[in-house]
């Protein structure tokens, strides 16, 4: 049964609006309308309760509409003004994660909800990382003029972080910045604050355990704030993936074609909402370049509760040359389906993450995650099992295809993967796997491709 069918001209969402205005015979049209999705759903689940239990922890069925609403649920929901996220703190997960999955279901009948938050470009700004740590600042305006001032720029990796969530939020500031300080680590080698802890010879350990990752790797960091031109869950809800993807991935272009920054370098990471942002402004680059970027990480993609008609949207494979998505919070702020060429779940799929009180926290843990991987010495921290549901994961007491979560996630593997973590950082468990290559190593390749071309230049001048 799709998610937009309508029955008798009106569909559940607007029950919900017209519900105190109707006449008696649209009421009861609508009435047989939720009786016979409710008896739909028992029958299917053959639970009687019409709701799936969001500690499954599988990835089975996951577009079965088992969250057919109540009318009197429907008469409790709030509106999206009323959703925010100071509520959804306040909430334990499995809470908050009911709410949010009956919006969702709610939004998807009639798309009632329309992506027509579109901000100005103006408004969307941004910094780019400095040598000395120094926050550059533009807008996506002025971001390609600003990227012409910095010298050297491109020559190595560049790293886009897209923002998701708004950084007056304490979950998502910390985030944020852990990952900011995480590259600035990795790119410049500036001591990292929260590695007082670890001795210099408990570092060198670690790098040799994890096949001494190149610690001379530099690159360029990018900071989208998108997240903070995200005043209210309303604007969440109804931000225009599409445009804003769009708008990014042409910007992208130009830094091609006017700053000579090859698709090969470009690693797209999206956060939230962000993430299918990143996705489009894959498939803008690749539209208007005739090539990928190599490649587009989604932390927590989250719900989409407002599409265009007739389109596919957000992230996907395919958006750039590989793929990775890493939920924590699958049943609340994000999706639990299959998005990416690799789809990563702690713990397994299910509304939050050990350690995280809500879904907002959840959410923010798989920037956490990403962030810890990213540091020198860390990059495999979070080995992974290949495993359809958490339960599988534990009957094979982990054992299985492994790979890498975070930034060293080798290119060619496809499909989903399950991993224990810890409550609290450190979060990774840090277990032997096999080895691979991870994002250094395959840029590698063709780093030396481009020496050779330049060293041929040389000789022929």
């Amino acid at each position: 049964m799709a998610y937009s069918t309508v029955w008798c001209g009106v569909s559940t969402i607007e029950a919900k609006l017209l519900w105190k205005n109707m006449n008696p015979v649209r009421t009861l049209c609508v009435m047989a309308s939720l009786m016979a999705v409710a008896l739909a759903t028992n029958a299917g689940n053959g639970n009687g309760n019409g709701h799936r239990s969001k500690n499954s922890n599988s990835l089975n069925n996951i577009e079965d509409p088992s969250n057919w609403v109540t009318t009197s649920e429907i008469e409790q929901l709030p509106t999206l003004k009323e959703v925010t996220l100071r509520r959804l703190e306040d909430m334990s997960a499995d809470e908050g994660a009911t709410l949010l999955d009956k919006l969702y279901h709610l939004s998807q009948f009639n798309r009632i909800f329309k992506p027509d938050y579109m901000p100005e470009p103006s408004k969307i700004k941004g910094y780019i990382v400095g040598q000395n740590g120094e926050k550059i600042e533009f807008n996506m305006n002025n971001f390609v003029q600003t990227v012409k001032r910095q010298p050297n720029f491109g020559d190595d990796e560049v790293t886009i972080f897209i923002q998701g969530m708004p950084e007056s939020w304490s979950q998502a500031n910390k985030a944020n910045r852990k990952l900011v300080q995480a590259y600035q680590q990795r790119y410049n080698l500036q001591p990292y604050p929260g590695q007082q802890d670890s001795s210099e010879e408990q570092t060198q350990q670690k790098r040799k355990q994890n096949q001494d990752q190149d610690d001379n790797t530099t690159g360029d960091l990018v900071v989208i704030a998108l997240g903070d031109i995200i005043d209210d869950f309303e604007q969440f809800a109804t931000l225009n993936v599409e445009r804003i993807g769009e708008l990014i991935g042409s910007r992208l272009v130009q830094l091609t074609n006017e700053v000579n920054v090859p698709q090969e370098v470009i690693h797209l990471i999206g956060q939230g909402p962000a993430a299918h942002v990143a996705g489009v402004a894959g498939r803008q680059y690749t539209r208007q370049t005739g090539h990928k970027l190599r490649r587009i990480t989604g932390l927590d993609p989250s719900k989409q509760y407002a599409q265009p008609d007739n389109k596919l949207s957000g992230l996907s494979r395919g958006d750039a040359d590989f793929v990775d998505a890493i939920h924590t919070s699958a049943y609340g702020m994000g999706v639990q389906k299959r998005l990416a060429d690799v789809d990563f779940y702690p713990n397994g799929p299910a509304a939050g993450v050990p350690g995280a009180d809500n879904v907002v926290e959840a959410s923010m843990r798989a920037t956490r995650y990403f962030a810890e991987s990213v540091r020198p010495g860390n990059e495999r921290n979070f080995p992974a099992v290949a495993a359809s549901s958490y339960k599988e994961y534990k009957q094979n007491n982990g054992y299985g295809k492994r790979a890498y979560m975070g930034i060293a996630t080798n290119y060619d593997i496809r499909g989903d993967y399950m991993l224990q973590v810890n409550s609290k950082s450190p979060f990774g468990r840090n277990t032997p796997a096999q080895t691979q290559n991870g994002y250094h190593s395959v840029h590698e390749s063709w780093r030396q491709q481009q020496r050779q071309q330049q060293q041929q230049k040389k000789n022929f001048a």
